[in-house]
């Protein structure tokens, strides 16, 4: 009689096989044979195949390789003989782990092995610009997080009542409002659902254009993903354009939320990616390091970007410095309510025609150096219509996004030329509060409908408009004055590669201000507070947020009395503007 194999032997032979090298470029030659022992049975071609390509891989000549079996018929042996591959006893374990249908019967409780795992919506990164994918590495694959975080969870146990990710904020909405499906309300939110997708107002990002997918995450339970975290994904990617909708009851969305991820996600559009690896990304992985990094090389990058910079603002230099020191800020601390170490900026003084063409210039310029950007056309009919934050959706049992839900890092450009007096809706007056909370607090409120709630962002905002912006109002308001055309001279893919790699890496320079100029500091603002008594907090913490931007700016750690001076003769001659 066959000695049926004991619990532990079954759960060792479970885990031998989630491990199966299923994604590798080049596997070893050990690897690669116990993988081809377990696809004997279900697809015994592509062992004969994946045989042959191995020994040659292990040097064998391939002209010679027809009068031997090239270890297959060795395979096979081992697999029906001594793995007992030809036993249906039950006694041999299978996995369904990077799968999207459960291919073996789960009916035996008593010996099944959970696991889990998470299921996330991930889109292409929002304003990711074209160059990217010219000058990295693997960055046509990473995802940005920026969907409903209600779908971030998924367990394999059927009878589980979980479902949400408890590590998210939104966990709390479940204790608040019911599911969809409960008391028999199912059908109708279906048809909805079905309803949605056939007449095309769901907003899932489907375009053919937009590789938006599902991501299902193993063996993570530490992992620190958040919303509009930016990630790279590795693993098994399923697709099939084909395929309508499970019907046989397999899909892993079966249970789940009424059926309706199905109906909103459907296989046939939206694929799947099973992770193996994932990392998250920094904007800093997107650039490419020059071949020198020194004190000189820096000093110059940033002498040669300043002057392409006033070309493109019609000689204002002045303007171009502000630029500068706006494009390497960045959210690197909180205290309280402050965000410490943005700098958003307003440039005043244009018209429809000038933003034409200096605007142009410019947005042209910032999406050629940073990776992320986006541009908004505001106009009061935007402000009455659009969404700009995001909102769940309770009829689809989806968060939809906004314009503001962006990745870190991103830079938003505020066009106001083209903003007329108009009166504002309620969704107007809302959307005029989100973007004046991006501004002053680096907040994006998410309405939840039975409540609000605030996340953090770090979004670089600069402001274009005619006069001062009351809606979009910026730390930094500058009257752009060119004095010449706008002069866009040829640049080289040398030196946008070194301004790129400037602009990124600068900006994540650590700081310290050294006593000694510290002091200088403190008399510098109580003799300004004297001559000026409208000075006030906002604005000594604003100068020394531009303080660290102009030290950084020549690659130095810590601020000299010489840099400290230079902002201030900037302070100068912008309010010599304003005036």
């Amino acid at each position: 009689m066959k000695k049926r194999a004991t619990k532990r032997e079954r759960r060792l032979r479970s885990l031998s096989l989630s491990r199966l090298p299923l994604f590798l470029c080049v596997p070893s030659p050990s690897e690669a044979m116990g993988a081809l022992a377990v696809d004997c049975a279900n697809n015994p071609l592509g062992v004969v195949r994946s045989a042959f390509e191995d020994a040659v891989a292990r040097g064998r000549d391939p002209t010679t390789l027809g009068n031997t079996d090239w270890g297959v018929a060795d395979i096979f042996r081992r697999f029906l003989f001594e793995q007992d591959g030809l036993s249906k006893d039950g006694s041999t374990w299978r996995t369904n782990k990077f799968m999207d249908v459960s291919t073996f019967s789960m009916a035996s409780a008593s010996d099944m092995q959970i696991w889990d795992r998470r299921l996330l919506y991930c889109v292409p990164i929002p304003g990711q610009n074209t160059w990217i994918g010219e000058s990295s590495l693997r960055t046509d694959s990473p995802m940005c997080c920026t969907r409903d975080p209600s779908i971030q969870r998924e367990k394999r146990e059927r009878e589980s009542n979980s479902d949400f990710d408890p590590s998210h904020p939104e966990t709390s909405e479940i204790s608040r409002a019911k599911k969809l499906c409960e008391n028999g309300s199912c059908s109708q939110q279906q048809q909805q659902v079905k309803d949605t997708a056939v007449n095309g107002r769901m907003d899932l990002h489907l375009e053919t254009n937009l590789f938006s997918c599902l991501v299902k995450m193993y063996d993570e339970p530490n992992c620190d993903l958040k919303l509009n975290d930016v990630y790279e994904f590795i693993g098994i990617f399923t697709f099939n354009p084909e395929l309508v909708s499970y019907t046989n009851g397999n899909d892993d969305f079966a249970d789940d939320l009424c059926e309706s991820v199905s109906t909103q996600f459907p296989p046939s559009k939206v694929p799947r990616i099973h992770c193996i690896i994932s990392r998250k990304l920094m904007v800093q992985d997107f650039i490419s390091a020059p071949i020198e990094n020194t004190s000189n090389v820096i000093r110059n990058m940033r002498d040669s970007l300043l002057g392409y910079f006033t070309s493109i603002l019609g000689g204002d230099r002045l303007s171009a410095n502000f630029l500068l020191m706006h494009l390497m800020s960045q959210v690197h601390a909180r205290v309280e309510s402050v965000a410490v170490g943005k700098l958003s900026l307003n440039l005043t003084g244009f018209t429809k025609e000038s933003a034409d063409i200096f605007g142009s210039n410019l947005q042209s310029a910032i999406q050629n150096l940073l990776p992320f950007s986006q541009i908004m056309q505001l106009t009061v009919e935007y402000l009455n219509t659009s969404s700009l934050g995001p909102k769940k959706n309770y009829n689809i049992n989806r968060l939809m996004t906004g314009s503001l839900q962006l990745a870190r890092g991103t830079h938003l450009t505020i066009d106001e030329t083209g903003l007329l007096p108009g009166p504002l809706n309620a969704v107007g007056v809302n959307n005029a509060k989100l973007l004046k909370d991006l501004l002053e607090l680096q907040k994006v409120e998410y309405d939840f409908q039975y409540y609000k709630l605030e996340m953090e962002a770090d979004v670089q905002v600069l402001v274009i408009s005619t006069g001062k912006s009351n809606i979009a109002p910026a730390d930094l308001v500058i009257p752009f004055h060119p004095t010449e055309a706008a002069s866009c001279s040829n640049v080289t893919s040398t030196e946008l590669q070194a301004w790129r790699w400037y602009l990124t890496t600068m900006r994540s320079l650590p700081h310290a201000i050294d006593p000694a100029i510290q002091k200088t500091i403190e008399d510098d603002m109580v003799a300004a507070r004297q001559a000026e008594r409208t000075l006030g907090p906002d604005d000594f913490s604003r100068w020394l947020t531009m303080a660290r931007l102009m030290s950084i700016s020549y690659g130095e750690r810590s601020l000299t009395l010489e840099q400290w001076q230079m902002v201030m003769e900037m302070e100068r001659l912008r309010k010599e503007r304003l005036q």
